[in-house]
Protein backbone atom coordinates (compact mmCIF):
# COMPACT_ATOMS: atom_id res chain seq x y z
CA UNK A 1 0.00 0.00 0.00
CA UNK A 2 2.86 2.21 0.10
CA UNK A 3 3.60 2.20 -3.47
CA UNK A 4 2.14 5.23 -3.96
CA UNK A 5 5.57 6.91 -2.53
CA UNK A 6 7.11 6.42 -6.04
CA UNK A 7 4.33 8.59 -7.68
CA UNK A 8 5.57 11.90 -9.32
CA UNK A 9 3.63 13.86 -6.77
CA UNK A 10 5.46 12.02 -3.62
CA UNK A 11 8.60 11.85 -5.00
CA UNK A 12 9.01 15.88 -5.38
CA UNK A 13 7.19 16.41 -2.03
CA UNK A 14 9.93 13.75 -0.68
CA UNK A 15 12.78 15.71 -2.29
CA UNK A 16 11.61 19.23 -1.26
CA UNK A 17 11.43 18.52 2.03
CA UNK A 18 15.55 16.43 2.06
CA UNK A 19 16.41 19.56 1.00
CA UNK A 20 14.28 21.57 3.51
CA UNK A 21 15.85 20.37 6.56
CA UNK A 22 19.57 21.36 6.32
CA UNK A 23 18.31 24.44 4.81
CA UNK A 24 16.52 25.31 8.38
CA UNK A 25 19.86 23.59 10.46
CA UNK A 26 22.19 26.00 8.52
CA UNK A 27 19.77 28.95 9.42
CA UNK A 28 19.51 27.75 13.26
CA UNK A 29 22.92 27.87 13.43
CA UNK A 30 23.11 31.36 11.80
CA UNK A 31 20.80 32.39 14.64
CA UNK A 32 23.02 30.61 17.05
CA UNK A 33 25.93 32.37 15.97
CA UNK A 34 24.01 35.67 15.99
CA UNK A 35 23.59 35.15 19.58
CA UNK A 36 26.61 34.21 20.88
CA UNK A 37 28.41 37.49 18.72
CA UNK A 38 25.47 39.27 20.70
CA UNK A 39 26.88 38.06 24.06
CA UNK A 40 30.21 38.61 23.45
CA UNK A 41 29.58 41.57 22.24
CA UNK A 42 27.69 42.65 25.44
CA UNK A 43 30.52 41.33 27.75
CA UNK A 44 33.04 43.04 25.72
CA UNK A 45 31.24 46.55 26.27
CA UNK A 46 30.79 46.11 29.93
CA UNK A 47 34.36 44.72 30.68
CA UNK A 48 35.63 47.88 28.61
CA UNK A 49 33.02 50.70 30.18
CA UNK A 50 34.08 49.46 33.78
CA UNK A 51 37.75 49.57 32.90
CA UNK A 52 39.40 52.77 34.21
CA UNK A 53 40.48 55.62 31.70
CA UNK A 54 43.42 55.37 30.07
CA UNK A 55 45.33 57.97 27.69
CA UNK A 56 44.01 58.10 23.97
CA UNK A 57 47.44 57.24 22.46
CA UNK A 58 48.29 54.28 24.34
CA UNK A 59 45.34 52.17 22.28
CA UNK A 60 45.73 54.54 18.90
CA UNK A 61 47.90 56.03 16.85
CA UNK A 62 47.94 57.87 13.38
CA UNK A 63 46.81 55.84 10.73
CA UNK A 64 45.71 52.38 13.13
CA UNK A 65 42.85 50.69 13.00
CA UNK A 66 41.35 50.03 16.73
CA UNK A 67 41.68 46.40 17.94
CA UNK A 68 38.03 44.95 18.52
CA UNK A 69 39.04 44.68 22.00
CA UNK A 70 40.23 48.11 22.51
CA UNK A 71 36.10 49.40 21.48
CA UNK A 72 34.16 50.84 24.07
CA UNK A 73 36.81 51.38 26.34
CA UNK A 74 37.56 54.81 28.40
CA UNK A 75 40.21 56.94 27.30
CA UNK A 76 41.15 60.57 28.10
CA UNK A 77 42.55 63.54 25.77
CA UNK A 78 44.29 66.71 26.75
CA UNK A 79 43.89 69.42 23.95
CA UNK A 80 42.67 72.79 21.88
CA UNK A 81 39.73 72.17 19.63
CA UNK A 82 40.37 72.55 15.89
CA UNK A 83 37.08 74.07 15.15
CA UNK A 84 37.88 75.19 11.40
CA UNK A 85 38.06 71.64 10.27
CA UNK A 86 34.95 71.02 12.80
CA UNK A 87 32.17 68.52 10.20
CA UNK A 88 28.82 67.14 10.94
CA UNK A 89 27.60 63.41 9.95
CA UNK A 90 24.79 63.39 8.36
CA UNK A 91 21.45 60.96 9.25
CA UNK A 92 22.17 60.06 12.66
CA UNK A 93 19.58 59.75 15.71
CA UNK A 94 19.51 61.16 18.97
CA UNK A 95 18.92 59.59 22.15
CA UNK A 96 15.12 59.05 21.59
CA UNK A 97 15.70 56.95 18.48
CA UNK A 98 13.07 58.92 16.22
CA UNK A 99 14.39 62.30 15.73
CA UNK A 100 17.24 62.38 12.72
CA UNK A 101 20.08 65.44 13.14
CA UNK A 102 23.82 65.24 13.18
CA UNK A 103 26.81 64.15 14.81
CA UNK A 104 29.20 67.41 15.75
CA UNK A 105 32.54 65.72 14.89
CA UNK A 106 35.66 68.23 15.96
CA UNK A 107 39.65 67.78 16.18
CA UNK A 108 41.31 67.92 19.15
CA UNK A 109 45.05 68.94 18.58
CA UNK A 110 47.05 66.88 21.20
CA UNK A 111 50.11 69.60 21.27
CA UNK A 112 52.24 67.16 19.50
CA UNK A 113 51.50 67.87 15.63
CA UNK A 114 48.30 64.86 15.80
CA UNK A 115 44.87 65.22 16.39
CA UNK A 116 42.18 62.76 17.49
CA UNK A 117 38.37 63.04 16.53
CA UNK A 118 35.66 63.49 18.88
CA UNK A 119 32.23 63.39 18.23
CA UNK A 120 30.42 65.74 20.83
CA UNK A 121 27.18 64.63 20.38
CA UNK A 122 23.94 65.11 17.99
CA UNK A 123 21.59 68.05 17.50
CA UNK A 124 19.06 68.42 15.25
CA UNK A 125 19.18 68.36 11.69
CA UNK A 126 17.10 71.79 11.11
CA UNK A 127 15.25 72.78 7.97
CA UNK A 128 17.84 73.29 6.01
CA UNK A 129 20.36 70.26 4.51
CA UNK A 130 21.85 72.13 2.04
CA UNK A 131 24.20 74.33 4.41
CA UNK A 132 25.99 73.77 7.63
CA UNK A 133 23.98 74.20 10.58
CA UNK A 134 24.56 76.15 13.43
CA UNK A 135 26.60 74.16 15.91
CA UNK A 136 26.87 75.13 19.13
CA UNK A 137 30.83 76.19 20.03
CA UNK A 138 33.29 74.28 21.34
CA UNK A 139 34.93 75.07 24.59
CA UNK A 140 38.09 77.32 23.71
CA UNK A 141 41.59 76.72 25.49
CA UNK A 142 43.07 73.58 26.69
CA UNK A 143 40.27 71.11 27.68
CA UNK A 144 40.37 67.82 28.88
CA UNK A 145 37.43 65.44 27.01
CA UNK A 146 36.83 61.55 28.32
CA UNK A 147 34.75 59.39 26.46
CA UNK A 148 34.41 56.04 24.33
CA UNK A 149 36.57 54.77 22.03
CA UNK A 150 35.67 53.81 18.72
CA UNK A 151 36.70 52.36 15.47
CA UNK A 152 36.78 54.42 12.18
CA UNK A 153 33.39 53.82 10.84
CA UNK A 154 32.98 52.15 6.91
CA UNK A 155 30.59 51.06 4.53
CA UNK A 156 31.61 47.32 4.94
CA UNK A 157 30.98 47.85 8.62
CA UNK A 158 28.45 50.11 8.97
CA UNK A 159 25.89 49.61 6.10
CA UNK A 160 26.02 53.12 5.67
CA UNK A 161 26.83 54.39 2.17
CA UNK A 162 29.24 57.35 1.82
CA UNK A 163 27.73 59.63 -0.25
CA UNK A 164 29.75 61.77 -2.45
CA UNK A 165 29.13 65.71 -3.40
CA UNK A 166 27.13 66.48 0.16
CA UNK A 167 27.29 69.99 1.24
CA UNK A 168 30.40 71.43 2.59
CA UNK A 169 31.59 70.35 6.02
CA UNK A 170 28.55 67.72 5.75
CA UNK A 171 29.69 63.75 5.80
CA UNK A 172 28.23 60.11 5.88
CA UNK A 173 30.89 58.37 8.13
CA UNK A 174 32.82 58.91 10.99
CA UNK A 175 36.37 58.22 9.74
CA UNK A 176 40.01 59.51 11.29
CA UNK A 177 41.87 59.03 7.87
CA UNK A 178 39.07 60.86 5.48
CA UNK A 179 39.35 63.57 8.03
CA UNK A 180 43.17 63.59 8.20
CA UNK A 181 43.65 64.23 4.07
CA UNK A 182 40.99 67.29 5.36
CA UNK A 183 42.91 69.07 7.94
CA UNK A 184 46.33 68.08 6.36
CA UNK A 185 47.80 66.70 9.62
CA UNK A 186 48.24 62.98 11.15
CA UNK A 187 44.81 61.71 12.47
CA UNK A 188 44.77 58.99 15.69
CA UNK A 189 43.01 55.81 14.33
CA UNK A 190 39.38 55.80 15.67
CA UNK A 191 37.65 58.52 17.10
CA UNK A 192 36.21 59.48 20.75
CA UNK A 193 32.95 59.20 21.67
CA UNK A 194 32.31 62.12 24.20
CA UNK A 195 31.22 61.26 27.76
CA UNK A 196 32.81 63.95 29.95
CA UNK A 197 32.44 66.63 30.43
CA UNK A 198 28.63 66.60 31.51
CA UNK A 199 26.62 69.29 29.28
CA UNK A 200 26.14 72.39 30.09
CA UNK A 201 24.03 75.14 28.57
CA UNK A 202 23.36 74.85 24.44
CA UNK A 203 26.03 72.47 23.49
CA UNK A 204 25.24 68.96 21.27
CA UNK A 205 23.19 66.06 23.34
CA UNK A 206 25.83 63.40 24.11
CA UNK A 207 25.44 60.00 22.67
CA UNK A 208 23.95 57.65 25.25
CA UNK A 209 26.15 54.46 26.64
CA UNK A 210 25.93 51.58 24.00
CA UNK A 211 23.10 48.72 25.08
CA UNK A 212 24.81 45.63 26.43
CA UNK A 213 21.89 44.22 28.37
CA UNK A 214 19.78 42.87 25.62
CA UNK A 215 20.70 40.06 23.71
CA UNK A 216 18.06 40.01 21.23
CA UNK A 217 15.59 37.16 19.82
CA UNK A 218 18.45 35.17 17.92
CA UNK A 219 18.16 32.21 20.38
CA UNK A 220 14.51 32.02 20.03
CA UNK A 221 14.93 32.49 16.39
CA UNK A 222 17.83 29.59 16.07
CA UNK A 223 15.53 27.24 18.23
CA UNK A 224 12.48 27.92 15.63
CA UNK A 225 14.30 27.01 12.53
CA UNK A 226 15.70 23.83 14.05
CA UNK A 227 11.56 23.06 15.29
CA UNK A 228 10.74 23.44 11.82
CA UNK A 229 13.48 20.90 10.62
CA UNK A 230 12.32 18.55 12.95
CA UNK A 231 8.87 19.41 12.12
CA UNK A 232 9.74 18.48 8.72
CA UNK A 233 10.04 14.47 8.77
CA UNK A 234 7.26 14.59 11.36
CA UNK A 235 4.89 16.27 8.65
CA UNK A 236 5.77 13.63 6.04
CA UNK A 237 4.96 10.73 8.16
CA UNK A 238 1.71 12.31 8.90
CA UNK A 239 1.10 12.72 5.44
CA UNK A 240 1.99 9.35 4.17
CA UNK A 241 0.63 7.78 6.61
CA UNK A 242 -3.17 9.45 6.15
CA UNK A 243 -2.50 9.19 2.59
CA UNK A 244 -2.18 5.26 3.16
CA UNK A 245 -5.59 5.56 5.51
CA UNK A 246 -7.19 7.13 2.84
CA UNK A 247 -6.49 4.86 0.33
CA UNK A 248 -7.15 1.93 2.19
CA UNK A 249 -10.63 3.08 3.02
CA UNK A 250 -11.38 4.04 -0.46
CA UNK A 251 -10.39 0.75 -1.63
CA UNK A 252 -12.67 -0.85 0.71
CA UNK A 253 -15.36 1.55 -0.39
CA UNK A 254 -14.83 0.44 -3.85
CA UNK A 255 -14.99 -3.04 -2.82
CA UNK A 256 -17.95 -3.26 -0.92
CA UNK A 257 -19.30 -1.29 -4.30
CA UNK A 258 -18.38 -3.90 -6.49
CA UNK A 259 -19.54 -6.60 -4.01
CA UNK A 260 -22.96 -4.81 -3.83
CA UNK A 261 -23.05 -4.35 -7.88
CA UNK A 262 -22.34 -7.83 -8.33
CA UNK A 263 -24.89 -9.01 -6.31
CA UNK A 264 -27.53 -6.83 -7.56
CA UNK A 265 -26.43 -8.16 -11.12
CA UNK A 266 -26.94 -11.92 -9.65
CA UNK A 267 -30.21 -10.79 -8.51
CA UNK A 268 -31.67 -9.38 -11.77
CA UNK A 269 -30.50 -12.09 -14.15
CA UNK A 270 -31.87 -15.10 -11.61
CA UNK A 271 -35.13 -13.52 -12.04
CA UNK A 272 -35.00 -12.99 -15.76
CA UNK A 273 -34.10 -16.94 -15.30
CA UNK A 274 -37.09 -17.67 -13.41
CA UNK A 275 -39.36 -15.76 -15.24
CA UNK A 276 -40.79 -18.33 -18.34
CA UNK A 277 -41.20 -21.27 -15.74
CA UNK A 278 -43.40 -19.59 -13.33
CA UNK A 279 -45.43 -17.27 -15.79
CA UNK A 280 -49.11 -18.25 -16.22
CA UNK A 281 -50.92 -21.35 -14.93
CA UNK A 282 -49.94 -25.08 -15.54
CA UNK A 283 -51.89 -26.85 -17.57
CA UNK A 284 -52.37 -30.44 -16.41
CA UNK A 285 -50.01 -33.13 -18.07
CA UNK A 286 -51.68 -34.51 -21.57
CA UNK A 287 -54.71 -32.14 -21.40
CA UNK A 288 -54.24 -30.45 -24.97
CA UNK A 289 -52.84 -34.10 -26.68
CA UNK A 290 -55.82 -35.80 -24.77
CA UNK A 291 -58.67 -33.16 -26.60
CA UNK A 292 -56.75 -33.30 -29.50
CA UNK A 293 -56.81 -37.07 -29.29
CA UNK A 294 -60.99 -37.21 -28.86
CA UNK A 295 -61.41 -34.70 -31.42
CA UNK A 296 -59.85 -36.78 -34.17
CA UNK A 297 -60.63 -40.23 -32.33
CA UNK A 298 -62.96 -42.51 -34.86
CA UNK A 299 -66.24 -43.58 -33.78
CA UNK A 300 -66.88 -46.62 -31.48
CA UNK A 301 -68.61 -49.98 -33.46
CA UNK A 302 -72.12 -50.41 -32.86
CA UNK A 303 -73.19 -53.11 -31.53
CA UNK A 304 -75.46 -56.26 -33.52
Amino acid sequence: MYRFLLSRQWVILTLVGLALIPVMIKLGYWQFHRHEHKVAQNQLIARSLAADPVPVTSLTAPGRELPRRDMWRTVSATGTYDTAHEVVVRQRTAADEQSIGYYVVTPLLLGNGEAVLVNRGWISAGNDLTRFPDVPAAPRGKVTVTGRMMADETTAASGIKDTKGLPARQVMLINSKEQAKRAGRPMLGGYIEQTGPEPSGNIPELVPEPDHDSIGPHMAYAIQWWLFAAAVPVGWIVLVRRERRDRVTAAAEQAGQTREDEADGVARDGGRTAEPAGSGEAEPAGSGETEAAGDHAAPAPAKP
